[in-house]
Protein backbone atom coordinates (compact mmCIF):
# COMPACT_ATOMS: atom_id res chain seq x y z
CA UNK A 1 0.00 0.00 0.00
CA UNK A 2 1.47 3.49 -0.81
CA UNK A 3 0.67 6.17 1.77
CA UNK A 4 1.33 9.74 0.77
CA UNK A 5 2.33 10.25 4.68
CA UNK A 6 3.78 7.83 7.03
CA UNK A 7 4.83 8.47 10.58
CA UNK A 8 6.81 5.90 11.91
CA UNK A 9 7.92 5.00 15.78
CA UNK A 10 7.87 8.97 16.19
CA UNK A 11 9.41 10.41 19.75
CA UNK A 12 9.21 13.56 20.84
CA UNK A 13 9.94 14.86 24.27
CA UNK A 14 10.03 17.91 26.54
CA UNK A 15 11.31 18.54 29.46
CA UNK A 16 9.70 16.20 32.30
CA UNK A 17 7.20 15.27 29.62
CA UNK A 18 7.34 12.40 26.87
CA UNK A 19 4.67 13.78 24.43
CA UNK A 20 4.47 10.82 21.60
CA UNK A 21 5.94 7.59 22.41
CA UNK A 22 6.67 5.62 19.72
CA UNK A 23 3.44 6.79 17.83
CA UNK A 24 2.84 5.29 14.06
CA UNK A 25 0.62 7.24 12.02
CA UNK A 26 -0.08 6.43 7.94
CA UNK A 27 -1.93 8.78 5.34
CA UNK A 28 -3.41 6.84 2.30
CA UNK A 29 -4.22 9.17 -0.62
CA UNK A 30 -7.66 10.68 -0.90
CA UNK A 31 -8.54 10.18 2.79
CA UNK A 32 -9.52 12.29 5.73
CA UNK A 33 -7.60 10.60 8.66
CA UNK A 34 -8.53 11.65 12.51
CA UNK A 35 -5.98 11.81 14.95
CA UNK A 36 -8.00 11.30 17.73
CA UNK A 37 -7.02 11.76 21.67
CA UNK A 38 -7.24 14.00 24.75
CA UNK A 39 -6.70 16.90 25.54
CA UNK A 40 -2.87 17.10 26.06
CA UNK A 41 -2.63 13.35 24.41
CA UNK A 42 -0.05 14.51 21.87
CA UNK A 43 -2.23 15.40 18.70
CA UNK A 44 -1.17 18.67 17.98
CA UNK A 45 3.16 17.74 18.93
CA UNK A 46 2.65 14.90 16.51
CA UNK A 47 1.84 16.65 13.38
CA UNK A 48 3.80 19.89 14.68
CA UNK A 49 7.00 17.43 14.37
CA UNK A 50 5.53 16.81 10.58
CA UNK A 51 5.25 20.43 10.08
CA UNK A 52 8.64 21.25 10.69
CA UNK A 53 7.38 22.98 13.99
CA UNK A 54 9.63 20.34 16.22
CA UNK A 55 11.96 17.77 15.23
CA UNK A 56 11.47 14.38 17.11
CA UNK A 57 14.24 12.59 19.48
CA UNK A 58 13.18 9.17 17.18
CA UNK A 59 11.72 7.91 14.02
CA UNK A 60 10.94 8.56 10.38
CA UNK A 61 9.01 10.54 7.96
CA UNK A 62 8.14 9.31 4.78
CA UNK A 63 6.71 11.30 2.44
CA UNK A 64 5.39 9.07 -1.42
CA UNK A 65 7.68 6.41 0.31
CA UNK A 66 10.80 8.30 0.55
CA UNK A 67 12.57 9.19 3.79
CA UNK A 68 12.55 12.88 4.41
CA UNK A 69 13.93 15.27 7.08
CA UNK A 70 10.98 18.30 7.64
CA UNK A 71 13.75 20.80 9.82
CA UNK A 72 11.23 23.97 9.34
CA UNK A 73 8.00 24.55 7.87
CA UNK A 74 8.93 26.24 4.73
CA UNK A 75 10.34 22.65 3.58
CA UNK A 76 6.63 20.81 4.85
CA UNK A 77 5.28 23.56 2.48
CA UNK A 78 7.86 22.16 -0.47
CA UNK A 79 6.54 18.75 0.41
CA UNK A 80 3.30 20.28 -0.41
CA UNK A 81 2.19 19.30 3.52
CA UNK A 82 0.24 22.13 5.10
CA UNK A 83 -1.37 23.08 8.36
CA UNK A 84 -4.39 25.04 9.65
CA UNK A 85 -3.95 25.69 13.19
CA UNK A 86 -5.94 25.91 15.97
CA UNK A 87 -4.93 29.13 16.85
CA UNK A 88 -5.14 31.08 13.53
CA UNK A 89 -1.85 32.67 12.77
CA UNK A 90 -3.45 36.29 10.62
CA UNK A 91 -2.62 39.93 10.37
CA UNK A 92 -5.84 41.74 11.79
CA UNK A 93 -5.30 44.84 9.97
CA UNK A 94 -4.05 43.19 6.48
CA UNK A 95 -6.70 42.10 3.89
CA UNK A 96 -7.43 37.97 3.14
CA UNK A 97 -5.49 38.44 0.28
CA UNK A 98 -1.92 40.35 2.00
CA UNK A 99 -2.46 37.68 4.35
CA UNK A 100 -2.20 34.66 2.13
CA UNK A 101 0.39 35.79 0.05
CA UNK A 102 2.66 36.72 3.13
CA UNK A 103 6.55 35.65 2.64
CA UNK A 104 5.34 34.08 -0.27
CA UNK A 105 5.19 37.48 -2.17
CA UNK A 106 5.66 37.41 -6.66
CA UNK A 107 6.73 40.80 -7.38
CA UNK A 108 6.97 42.70 -10.47
CA UNK A 109 9.84 45.75 -10.85
CA UNK A 110 10.34 44.97 -7.18
CA UNK A 111 6.73 45.94 -6.15
CA UNK A 112 4.20 43.30 -5.25
CA UNK A 113 1.53 42.29 -7.60
CA UNK A 114 -1.93 42.57 -5.47
CA UNK A 115 -3.74 42.79 -8.49
CA UNK A 116 -3.05 39.25 -9.83
CA UNK A 117 -2.32 37.96 -6.47
CA UNK A 118 -5.98 39.25 -5.65
CA UNK A 119 -7.22 36.87 -8.79
CA UNK A 120 -5.42 34.11 -7.83
CA UNK A 121 -7.12 33.79 -4.40
CA UNK A 122 -10.21 34.25 -5.91
CA UNK A 123 -9.91 31.52 -9.06
CA UNK A 124 -8.21 29.22 -5.98
CA UNK A 125 -11.41 30.18 -3.76
CA UNK A 126 -14.14 29.41 -6.34
CA UNK A 127 -12.17 26.34 -6.99
CA UNK A 128 -13.26 24.74 -3.51
CA UNK A 129 -15.90 26.74 -2.62
CA UNK A 130 -14.44 28.88 0.23
CA UNK A 131 -16.60 32.11 -0.93
CA UNK A 132 -14.12 34.53 0.48
CA UNK A 133 -13.86 37.58 -0.37
CA UNK A 134 -9.85 38.63 -1.53
CA UNK A 135 -10.15 42.15 -0.13
CA UNK A 136 -12.18 41.87 2.91
CA UNK A 137 -10.07 42.80 5.90
CA UNK A 138 -9.72 40.10 8.61
CA UNK A 139 -10.49 42.40 11.31
CA UNK A 140 -14.09 42.44 9.48
CA UNK A 141 -14.83 38.67 8.88
CA UNK A 142 -16.20 36.13 10.74
CA UNK A 143 -14.19 33.29 12.51
CA UNK A 144 -15.23 30.77 10.14
CA UNK A 145 -14.25 33.00 7.69
CA UNK A 146 -10.72 33.87 8.80
CA UNK A 147 -10.23 29.63 9.14
CA UNK A 148 -11.23 29.41 5.31
CA UNK A 149 -8.24 31.98 4.77
CA UNK A 150 -6.00 29.86 6.77
CA UNK A 151 -7.73 26.88 4.16
CA UNK A 152 -6.85 28.76 1.19
CA UNK A 153 -3.02 30.14 2.86
CA UNK A 154 -2.39 26.43 2.16
CA UNK A 155 -3.94 25.89 -1.01
CA UNK A 156 -1.89 29.05 -2.22
CA UNK A 157 1.23 27.24 -1.61
CA UNK A 158 0.63 24.30 -3.33
CA UNK A 159 -0.64 21.79 -0.62
CA UNK A 160 -1.84 18.14 -1.21
CA UNK A 161 -1.78 16.90 2.24
CA UNK A 162 -3.44 19.36 4.51
CA UNK A 163 -3.67 19.38 8.78
CA UNK A 164 -6.27 20.53 10.21
CA UNK A 165 -5.77 21.14 14.06
CA UNK A 166 -9.20 21.36 15.68
CA UNK A 167 -10.99 23.07 13.43
CA UNK A 168 -14.38 23.17 14.52
CA UNK A 169 -13.50 24.06 18.12
CA UNK A 170 -14.32 27.77 17.16
CA UNK A 171 -16.96 27.28 14.72
CA UNK A 172 -20.97 27.57 14.82
CA UNK A 173 -22.89 24.66 13.50
CA UNK A 174 -23.95 26.26 10.64
CA UNK A 175 -20.05 26.55 9.89
CA UNK A 176 -18.96 23.25 10.71
CA UNK A 177 -21.05 21.93 8.11
CA UNK A 178 -19.93 24.10 5.69
CA UNK A 179 -16.32 23.41 6.56
CA UNK A 180 -17.28 19.32 6.96
CA UNK A 181 -18.64 19.80 2.77
CA UNK A 182 -15.04 22.08 1.73
CA UNK A 183 -12.87 18.99 3.21
CA UNK A 184 -15.13 16.37 0.81
CA UNK A 185 -14.76 19.40 -2.29
CA UNK A 186 -10.65 18.97 -1.30
CA UNK A 187 -10.81 15.24 -1.34
CA UNK A 188 -12.83 15.02 -4.55
CA UNK A 189 -10.34 17.22 -5.99
CA UNK A 190 -7.07 15.06 -4.81
CA UNK A 191 -5.92 15.99 -1.48
CA UNK A 192 -5.64 13.92 1.66
CA UNK A 193 -6.34 15.44 5.14
CA UNK A 194 -5.43 14.32 8.69
CA UNK A 195 -7.76 15.95 10.65
CA UNK A 196 -6.79 16.35 14.74
CA UNK A 197 -10.14 16.08 16.67
CA UNK A 198 -12.20 14.74 19.14
CA UNK A 199 -15.33 15.17 18.21
CA UNK A 200 -16.72 11.45 17.70
CA UNK A 201 -20.10 13.29 15.45
CA UNK A 202 -17.46 14.66 12.76
CA UNK A 203 -15.17 11.70 12.89
CA UNK A 204 -18.71 8.82 11.85
CA UNK A 205 -19.52 11.83 9.53
CA UNK A 206 -16.63 12.35 7.45
CA UNK A 207 -13.27 10.30 8.64
CA UNK A 208 -12.21 7.53 6.81
CA UNK A 209 -9.99 5.82 9.38
CA UNK A 210 -8.81 7.13 12.71
CA UNK A 211 -5.40 6.77 14.66
CA UNK A 212 -6.09 7.22 18.49
CA UNK A 213 -3.14 8.02 21.15
CA UNK A 214 -4.15 7.90 24.68
CA UNK A 215 -1.37 10.17 27.12
CA UNK A 216 1.52 9.91 24.07
CA UNK A 217 1.10 6.21 23.35
CA UNK A 218 -0.20 5.04 19.85
CA UNK A 219 -3.29 3.22 20.86
CA UNK A 220 -4.06 1.82 17.36
CA UNK A 221 -5.37 2.53 13.76
CA UNK A 222 -9.01 2.06 12.94
CA UNK A 223 -11.70 1.86 10.18
CA UNK A 224 -14.65 4.82 10.74
CA UNK A 225 -16.43 2.01 8.99
CA UNK A 226 -15.98 -0.44 11.64
CA UNK A 227 -16.45 1.30 14.76
CA UNK A 228 -18.82 3.49 16.80
CA UNK A 229 -18.92 6.65 19.21
CA UNK A 230 -18.90 4.31 22.07
CA UNK A 231 -16.00 2.18 21.14
CA UNK A 232 -13.94 5.58 20.21
CA UNK A 233 -14.83 7.27 23.27
CA UNK A 234 -13.27 4.35 25.30
CA UNK A 235 -10.32 4.01 23.59
CA UNK A 236 -10.04 7.85 23.92
CA UNK A 237 -9.92 7.75 27.66
CA UNK A 238 -8.81 4.43 28.07
CA UNK A 239 -12.91 3.82 30.26
CA UNK A 240 -16.27 3.76 29.66
CA UNK A 241 -17.66 7.54 28.72
CA UNK A 242 -21.62 8.80 29.62
CA UNK A 243 -22.80 10.82 26.59
CA UNK A 244 -26.02 11.70 28.80
CA UNK A 245 -25.52 13.69 31.29
CA UNK A 246 -27.01 12.37 34.34
CA UNK A 247 -29.00 14.54 37.05
CA UNK A 248 -31.85 14.81 39.36
CA UNK A 249 -35.09 16.73 39.10
CA UNK A 250 -33.88 20.83 39.43
CA UNK A 251 -35.38 22.81 42.54
CA UNK A 252 -35.15 26.14 41.78
CA UNK A 253 -35.50 28.07 44.55
CA UNK A 254 -35.32 32.07 44.80
CA UNK A 255 -33.83 34.21 41.87
CA UNK A 256 -29.64 34.69 42.46
CA UNK A 257 -29.24 36.80 38.98
CA UNK A 258 -32.65 39.23 37.59
CA UNK A 259 -31.86 41.34 34.53
CA UNK A 260 -34.35 43.80 33.43
CA UNK A 261 -34.94 45.65 30.21
CA UNK A 262 -31.28 45.43 29.92
CA UNK A 263 -29.62 47.37 27.17
CA UNK A 264 -25.71 46.86 26.03
CA UNK A 265 -23.97 48.20 22.72
CA UNK A 266 -20.85 46.17 20.79
CA UNK A 267 -17.57 47.56 20.49
CA UNK A 268 -18.39 49.47 17.29
CA UNK A 269 -21.15 51.50 19.17
CA UNK A 270 -24.16 49.62 17.85
CA UNK A 271 -27.00 48.27 19.96
CA UNK A 272 -25.93 44.12 20.83
CA UNK A 273 -28.43 43.53 23.96
CA UNK A 274 -31.79 45.08 23.53
CA UNK A 275 -34.18 45.31 26.34
CA UNK A 276 -33.47 42.33 27.45
CA UNK A 277 -35.07 40.10 30.74
CA UNK A 278 -33.70 37.37 32.54
CA UNK A 279 -33.99 35.38 35.26
CA UNK A 280 -31.92 32.52 37.14
CA UNK A 281 -32.90 30.73 40.01
CA UNK A 282 -30.89 29.38 43.14
CA UNK A 283 -30.37 25.63 42.25
CA UNK A 284 -31.10 25.60 37.98
CA UNK A 285 -29.29 26.10 35.22
CA UNK A 286 -30.55 28.21 32.45
CA UNK A 287 -29.13 27.62 29.00
CA UNK A 288 -28.65 30.02 26.69
CA UNK A 289 -29.18 28.76 22.87
CA UNK A 290 -28.31 30.94 19.88
CA UNK A 291 -26.63 31.68 16.57
CA UNK A 292 -23.36 33.28 17.55
CA UNK A 293 -22.90 37.41 16.82
CA UNK A 294 -26.47 37.34 18.72
CA UNK A 295 -25.51 39.81 21.79
CA UNK A 296 -24.48 36.63 23.80
CA UNK A 297 -20.79 38.31 24.17
CA UNK A 298 -21.86 41.31 25.11
CA UNK A 299 -24.33 40.30 27.69
CA UNK A 300 -21.76 38.47 30.05
CA UNK A 301 -19.32 41.36 29.66
CA UNK A 302 -22.12 42.86 31.07
CA UNK A 303 -23.31 40.85 33.71
CA UNK A 304 -19.17 40.55 34.83
CA UNK A 305 -18.60 44.29 34.49
CA UNK A 306 -16.62 43.99 31.84
CA UNK A 307 -18.55 45.95 29.40
CA UNK A 308 -20.48 49.06 30.22
CA UNK A 309 -24.92 48.64 29.84
CA UNK A 310 -26.61 51.80 28.45
CA UNK A 311 -29.34 50.92 30.52
CA UNK A 312 -31.34 48.47 32.61
CA UNK A 313 -30.68 46.92 35.84
CA UNK A 314 -28.46 43.73 36.69
CA UNK A 315 -29.35 42.47 40.29
CA UNK A 316 -27.50 39.94 41.97
CA UNK A 317 -29.26 38.59 45.31
CA UNK A 318 -31.38 41.47 45.23
CA UNK A 319 -28.17 44.17 44.73
CA UNK A 320 -28.11 46.31 41.51
CA UNK A 321 -24.00 45.63 40.16
CA UNK A 322 -24.66 46.75 37.07
CA UNK A 323 -21.68 49.00 35.80
CA UNK A 324 -19.80 47.84 38.35
CA UNK A 325 -15.80 46.86 37.83
CA UNK A 326 -14.99 43.27 37.64
CA UNK A 327 -13.70 42.49 40.95
CA UNK A 328 -16.84 44.13 42.73
CA UNK A 329 -19.26 41.39 40.69
CA UNK A 330 -16.51 38.64 41.54
CA UNK A 331 -16.52 39.77 44.99
CA UNK A 332 -20.41 40.28 45.24
CA UNK A 333 -20.60 36.46 44.41
CA UNK A 334 -20.24 35.92 40.48
CA UNK A 335 -17.62 32.70 39.00
CA UNK A 336 -17.01 33.51 35.49
CA UNK A 337 -15.77 30.68 33.24
CA UNK A 338 -14.91 33.33 30.28
CA UNK A 339 -15.37 32.16 26.53
CA UNK A 340 -12.09 33.17 25.48
CA UNK A 341 -9.61 31.45 27.67
CA UNK A 342 -6.59 32.83 26.54
CA UNK A 343 -7.99 36.44 26.60
CA UNK A 344 -10.01 36.53 29.82
CA UNK A 345 -9.00 33.62 31.56
CA UNK A 346 -5.49 33.14 31.80
CA UNK A 347 -2.24 34.86 31.88
CA UNK A 348 -0.20 33.15 29.44
CA UNK A 349 2.85 33.37 30.83
CA UNK A 350 2.27 32.79 34.16
CA UNK A 351 2.47 29.60 35.88
CA UNK A 352 -0.37 27.44 36.02
CA UNK A 353 -0.55 27.69 39.93
CA UNK A 354 -0.10 31.55 39.94
CA UNK A 355 -3.04 31.66 37.16
CA UNK A 356 -5.26 29.44 39.80
CA UNK A 357 -4.69 32.27 42.31
CA UNK A 358 -6.32 35.43 39.50
CA UNK A 359 -9.00 36.07 41.99
CA UNK A 360 -7.84 35.31 45.71
CA UNK A 361 -4.48 36.20 46.07
CA UNK A 362 -4.84 39.50 47.42
CA UNK A 363 -6.85 37.74 50.34
CA UNK A 364 -5.76 35.91 53.17
CA UNK A 365 -3.78 33.41 53.23
CA UNK A 366 -2.31 34.05 49.85
CA UNK A 367 -1.30 37.55 50.68
CA UNK A 368 -0.56 39.32 54.01
CA UNK A 369 0.00 43.42 54.24
CA UNK A 370 0.20 43.51 50.14
CA UNK A 371 2.98 40.53 50.25
CA UNK A 372 2.27 37.49 48.60
CA UNK A 373 2.73 34.12 50.25
CA UNK A 374 3.88 32.15 47.43
CA UNK A 375 3.75 29.03 49.69
CA UNK A 376 0.55 29.11 50.02
CA UNK A 377 -0.52 30.12 46.69
CA UNK A 378 1.10 26.93 45.16
CA UNK A 379 0.25 24.86 48.31
CA UNK A 380 -3.60 25.59 47.28
CA UNK A 381 -2.92 25.21 43.40
CA UNK A 382 -1.38 22.28 43.92
CA UNK A 383 -4.56 20.51 45.57
CA UNK A 384 -6.93 22.43 42.77
CA UNK A 385 -4.80 20.50 40.18
CA UNK A 386 -5.36 17.53 41.93
CA UNK A 387 -9.05 17.91 42.47
CA UNK A 388 -9.59 18.89 39.10
CA UNK A 389 -7.37 16.46 37.03
CA UNK A 390 -4.96 19.06 35.57
CA UNK A 391 -2.68 17.15 33.83
CA UNK A 392 0.80 19.37 34.22
CA UNK A 393 4.58 18.47 34.73
CA UNK A 394 4.09 20.95 37.75
CA UNK A 395 2.00 23.91 39.44
CA UNK A 396 5.18 25.90 38.28
CA UNK A 397 4.58 24.92 34.62
CA UNK A 398 3.54 28.32 32.59
CA UNK A 399 0.33 27.78 31.48
CA UNK A 400 0.71 28.31 28.02
CA UNK A 401 2.34 24.80 27.94
CA UNK A 402 -0.81 23.21 28.91
CA UNK A 403 -3.44 22.03 26.65
CA UNK A 404 -6.22 23.70 25.70
CA UNK A 405 -8.28 20.94 28.07
CA UNK A 406 -5.84 21.47 31.18
CA UNK A 407 -5.70 25.52 30.34
CA UNK A 408 -10.04 25.18 30.95
CA UNK A 409 -9.48 22.43 33.94
CA UNK A 410 -7.86 25.20 35.59
CA UNK A 411 -10.22 28.26 34.82
CA UNK A 412 -13.35 26.05 36.06
CA UNK A 413 -11.41 24.40 39.44
CA UNK A 414 -10.56 28.67 40.44
CA UNK A 415 -13.92 29.26 39.77
CA UNK A 416 -15.95 27.12 41.37
CA UNK A 417 -13.81 26.76 44.24
CA UNK A 418 -14.71 29.86 45.32
CA UNK A 419 -18.07 28.96 45.53
CA UNK A 420 -20.20 31.81 43.85
CA UNK A 421 -23.62 32.32 44.47
CA UNK A 422 -23.93 32.31 40.06
CA UNK A 423 -21.45 30.75 38.12
CA UNK A 424 -21.44 32.21 34.84
CA UNK A 425 -20.18 29.19 32.10
CA UNK A 426 -19.74 30.89 28.75
CA UNK A 427 -18.47 27.71 26.28
CA UNK A 428 -16.74 25.57 29.17
CA UNK A 429 -16.25 22.95 27.09
CA UNK A 430 -15.21 24.55 23.63
CA UNK A 431 -12.54 22.67 22.39
CA UNK A 432 -12.42 19.77 25.06
CA UNK A 433 -12.88 15.72 24.63
CA UNK A 434 -15.77 13.78 25.48
CA UNK A 435 -13.93 12.45 29.01
CA UNK A 436 -12.83 16.67 29.99
CA UNK A 437 -16.81 17.52 29.16
CA UNK A 438 -18.31 14.88 31.04
CA UNK A 439 -16.33 16.11 34.17
CA UNK A 440 -17.45 19.48 33.42
CA UNK A 441 -20.79 19.04 32.79
CA UNK A 442 -20.67 16.70 36.32
CA UNK A 443 -19.10 19.93 38.14
CA UNK A 444 -21.80 22.30 36.73
CA UNK A 445 -24.78 19.98 38.26
CA UNK A 446 -23.29 19.65 41.17
CA UNK A 447 -23.14 23.56 41.32
CA UNK A 448 -27.18 23.52 41.05
CA UNK A 449 -27.39 20.69 43.05
CA UNK A 450 -25.72 22.74 45.83
CA UNK A 451 -28.28 25.50 45.72
CA UNK A 452 -25.77 27.58 43.16
CA UNK A 453 -27.24 29.07 40.06
CA UNK A 454 -25.97 28.35 36.70
CA UNK A 455 -25.98 30.31 33.70
CA UNK A 456 -24.49 28.31 31.06
CA UNK A 457 -24.14 30.01 27.12
CA UNK A 458 -22.64 27.54 24.29
CA UNK A 459 -23.37 27.00 20.96
CA UNK A 460 -23.33 22.84 21.30
CA UNK A 461 -27.31 22.25 21.15
CA UNK A 462 -26.43 18.86 22.38
CA UNK A 463 -25.01 20.19 25.38
CA UNK A 464 -27.54 23.18 26.19
CA UNK A 465 -30.30 20.33 25.92
CA UNK A 466 -28.44 17.95 28.07
CA UNK A 467 -27.60 20.37 31.21
CA UNK A 468 -29.74 22.79 31.54
CA UNK A 469 -33.11 22.98 32.92
CA UNK A 470 -34.48 25.58 31.08
CA UNK A 471 -33.15 27.34 27.95
CA UNK A 472 -33.39 30.42 27.32
CA UNK A 473 -33.39 31.23 23.27
CA UNK A 474 -31.64 34.71 22.00
CA UNK A 475 -32.15 36.48 18.72
CA UNK A 476 -30.10 39.59 17.79
CA UNK A 477 -30.06 40.99 21.49
CA UNK A 478 -33.27 39.62 23.02
CA UNK A 479 -34.89 36.49 24.43
CA UNK A 480 -37.25 35.73 22.22
CA UNK A 481 -38.42 32.25 24.28
CA UNK A 482 -37.99 30.08 27.58
CA UNK A 483 -38.24 26.75 26.59
CA UNK A 484 -38.07 22.97 28.44
CA UNK A 485 -35.15 21.22 27.23
CA UNK A 486 -36.75 17.36 27.95
CA UNK A 487 -39.77 18.86 25.43
CA UNK A 488 -37.69 20.38 22.96
CA UNK A 489 -35.60 19.16 19.81
CA UNK A 490 -32.42 20.69 17.96
CA UNK A 491 -34.82 21.43 15.13
CA UNK A 492 -37.35 23.60 17.26
CA UNK A 493 -34.22 25.13 18.67
CA UNK A 494 -32.71 25.77 15.43
CA UNK A 495 -35.84 27.57 13.79
CA UNK A 496 -35.75 29.81 17.09
CA UNK A 497 -32.28 31.01 16.94
CA UNK A 498 -33.19 31.96 13.24
CA UNK A 499 -35.63 34.03 14.24
CA UNK A 500 -38.70 31.99 13.80
CA UNK A 501 -41.31 33.50 16.04
CA UNK A 502 -43.97 30.63 15.63
CA UNK A 503 -46.55 30.13 18.63
CA UNK A 504 -45.71 26.56 19.71
CA UNK A 505 -46.78 23.91 22.45
CA UNK A 506 -44.23 23.91 25.24
CA UNK A 507 -42.84 27.54 24.37
CA UNK A 508 -42.72 30.31 26.61
CA UNK A 509 -42.39 33.60 24.68
CA UNK A 510 -40.50 36.20 26.70
CA UNK A 511 -43.14 38.76 25.42
CA UNK A 512 -45.62 36.90 27.82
Amino acid sequence: MEYVIEMLNIRKEFPGIVANDNITLQLKQGEIHALLGENGAGKSTLMNVLFGLYQPEKGEIRVNGKPVQITNPNIANELGIGMVHQHFMLVDKFTVTENIILGKETTSGGRIDIKKAEKDVREISEKYGLAVDPQAYISDISVGMQQRVEILKTLYRGAEILIFDEPTAVLTPQEIKELIQIMKTLIKEGKSIILITHKLKEIMEVCDRVTVIRKGVGIGTVNVSETNPNDLASLMVGREVTFKTEKTEAKPEQGVLEIKSLNVKDSRGLPAVNNLNLEVKAGEIVGIAGVDGNGQSELIEAITGLRKSESGSIKLNGKEIINMPPRKVTEAGTGHIPQDRHKHGLVLDYPIGANIALQTYYKRPFSKGGVLNYKEIYKKAKSLIKEYDVRTPSEYTLARALSGGNQQKAIIGREIDRNPDLLIAAQPTRGLDVGAIEFIHKRLIEQRDNGKAVLLISFELDEIINVSDKIAVIYEGEIVAIVDPKTTTEQELGLLMAGSNQKKEGVQHADV
